[in-house]
């Protein structure tokens, strides 16, 4: 079950807000956790046994993790729980590869969100072995924390020390479910109204080869407004969601695609992702504080797992790579700080284009031809210009201005009055309403890390 399908817009968040709202206070988070486990197991009814263990495992390890030798033990069980259900096919293939040997590489169903709650129960057994936060002795409030739908299948990732105070003392009101109901939309008509037509152009044009100058660079273009909005969208929609059971989530995006430097774009895109890496492994590591080679490799690490995080496949690690790379020449040569805003804001949108073709093409080879494609103004192709006057209608192209628009940060912020506002809040959710009645298009990029 998706946000933006009609079935959770018009039957489960509707019967799961009322019937919450209408539950005494002492069982108002036993009825968000019941809900929570139906949201999951209506998608995944096997795995929510993965979810259960991986849930009792933590709270567990939590009592005892000042025992020697526990927090390496919990590492391992959590991080075999990944290799084991996300890379082990992709460990098998490259030894396979690598040593010209022939082991039958695993068939095994990647169980959603297991990226996004496997990182949350590793930062809360860290934060109680650091001393940073107090043993949750309640298993149905440590559950919550680990399987709160809004942010249970594709995040934000939530620390448990920011919502520590919130799961036994929050309040739902009126005023929170509206604010609430307001950032939804907002999110659903990112995904439906500009992630939608990007992505329709992006897997047609994917179909037609070879490649051409032209089309290589649209594709790219738009799969860059794809991913961002898909998963700000989701992201906005997890947050208002959240804030109607009367929960706050930290922001997941800074309007990345307006930033001036590829430091900077890492400090706006996925910032729970970024956060989570910088306080468990970057800074243990030693972070900036041991001299100009251990930063570069210590940011070399953090890149790494980063590409491995979003997929078991060598397109995610060079995609790390890549802005690693060009993170340490900013740091080595550079010095894109002192460049002009425009020239800042160019240099970081190219690095991040063709970073992203290496995260979306089906594979390398597809992805070195399409980068070469777009450094070769004389390439053209007659089946790619068809393709692209079949798919790229006049609303893909309105839809495409309004994607460049909505990235840009706008100084001031524009502020509207309330009326204003709620009119416009009305207007996108019969537009996402309509779409959703005419388009069978709605998957979610990041289910699948």
């Amino acid at each position: 079950m998706v946000f933006s399908s009609t079935t959770f817009i018009f039957i489960f968040l509707p019967v799961t807000l009322l019937l919450v709202w209408l539950a005494p206070p002492r069982v108002k988070n036993y009825s968000v956790l019941f809900f929570s486990l139906v949201f999951y197991a209506w998608g995944e009814p096997l795995y929510i046994l993965l979810l259960l263990l991986s849930s009792l495992v933590n709270y567990a390890s939590a009592f005892i993790i000042h025992r020697r030798g526990m927090m390496t033990v919990n590492i391992v069980f959590n991080l075999g729980l990944l290799a084991l259900f996300k890379y082990a096919a992709f460990i098998v293939d490259t030894l396979n590869s690598a040593a010209v040997i022939s082991i039958a590489v695993p068939a095994i169903p990647l169980p959603i969100g297991i990226s996004f709650y496997t990182f949350q129960a590793l930062s809360y057994v860290i934060d109680v072995h650091r001393g940073h936060v107090d043993v949750q002795r309640r298993f149905d409030h440590f559950l919550l924390y680990l399987a709160f739908f809004p942010q249970l299948i594709a995040g934000p990732i939530v620390r448990y020390s920011d919502i520590r105070e919130q799961l036994p003392h929050r309040k739902m009101s009126f005023e929170e479910t509206a604010a609430g109901l307001s950032r939804f939309t907002m999110g659903l008509a990112k995904k439906l109204l500009l992630a939608n037509p990007m992505a329709v152009v992006v897997d047609r044009l994917y179909e037609v080869e070879p490649f051409s100058f032209f089309g290589s660079w649209l594709i790219a273009i738009a799969y860059v407004f794809q991913i961002y909005y898909d998963f700000s969208g989701y992201s906005d929609m997890a947050i208002g969601l959240g804030r109607m059971f009367g929960f706050r989530f930290k922001e997941n995006f800074d309007k990345p695609l307006a930033a001036f430097s590829v430091r900077d774009f890492w400090r706006r895109w996925h910032i729970s992702l970024t956060t989570w890496f910088r306080e468990y492994v970057y800074y243990p590591l030693g972070g900036n504080r041991a001299g100009r080679g251990r930063t570069i490799r210590n940011q070399l690490i953090i890149f790494l797992l980063t590409g491995l995080w979003h997929g078991a496949a060598w397109n995610f690690v060079l995609w790390g790579l890549w802005h690693w790379f060009f993170l340490s020449i900013e740091r080595l040569i550079l010095r894109s700080r002192r460049w002009p805003k425009i020239a800042g804001h160019v240099y970081t949108l190219s690095v991040v284009i063709f970073g992203f073709v290496l995260f979306r093409a089906p594979s390398l080879t597809a992805a070195l031809s399409h980068m070469r494609a777009m450094l070769m103004p004389w390439y053209s192709s007659v089946p790619v210009a068809a393709a692209i006057q079949e798919v790229a209608t006049p609303l893909f192209w309105i839809a495409m201005a309004v994607c460049v628009v909505a990235s840009i940060r706008w100084t001031p912020d524009i502020r509207v009055h309330d009326k204003l506002r709620w009119g416009w809040v009305a207007l996108l959710w019969i537009c996402c309403l309509l779409n959703l009645s005419a388009s069978t298009y709605n998957p979610f990029i990041y289910f699948r890390f």
